[in-house]
């Protein structure tokens, strides 16, 4: 059995769960998100706690497990505090403005990049070389960051680029001049 699974999910007061055959829905204050259970995992909701239980012990089962029972607490953690994720920008002239529904960076290029994000995320530039994600859907959110990451990933030379808060980059050596 999946040590990760063995413990049952803690639902918070202010979350309402509905578990239907193969779906669960779970509703908070910062909005609502549904997950399709996978075919060999069932759930038991009793005293505020959802209890994740294998049918039967094939592999795929074995493997869902555990998974199963990290998203269903990613939701209920989503719904009630969110999720966030930070950018930072370095790079001399790099800096990131949000216009309307969509989020302006120049990186360097002949042009600004323009990324239009999906509804249930809010993007945030408090200062032009910081990017804040936050939504409820953990996925979507670190999906949203990978994304704008990949317009310009910190290079090991400089260590120029987009790079999560706290990455740590690798650098490397530049040219040696021989005398």
């Amino acid at each position: 059995m999946s040590r990760i699974a063995k413990t049952p999910v803690e639902v918070p007061k202010n979350v309402k769960i509905a578990i239907e055959k193969s779906r669960i829905n779970v509703e908070g204050p910062k909005g609502k998100l549904f997950l399709n259970l996978p075919a060999h995992i069932a759930l038991d909701h009793k005293d505020g706690k959802i209890f994740i239980n294998r049918l039967n012990d094939s592999k795929q089962a074995r493997s869902n497990h555990g998974t199963t029972k990290r998203l269903i607490v990613n939701m209920c953690e989503g719904v009630t505090n969110g999720h966030r994720r930070d950018l930072e920008i370095q790079g001399v002239g790099f800096r990131a403005a949000v216009q309307g529904t969509k989020l302006v960076i120049n990186l360097g290029y002949s042009h600004p990049v323009e990324y239009e994000f999906p509804k249930d995320v809010k993007v945030t530039a408090a200062k032009p070389t910081e990017i804040a994600i936050e939504g409820v859907d953990k996925s979507l959110v670190g999906l949203v960051a990978a994304k704008i990451r990949d317009f310009k990933p910190p290079e090991p030379y400089k260590g120029k680029g987009i790079r999560y808060v706290g990455e740590i980059v690798r650098r490397k050596q530049g040219k040696q001049v021989t005398k």
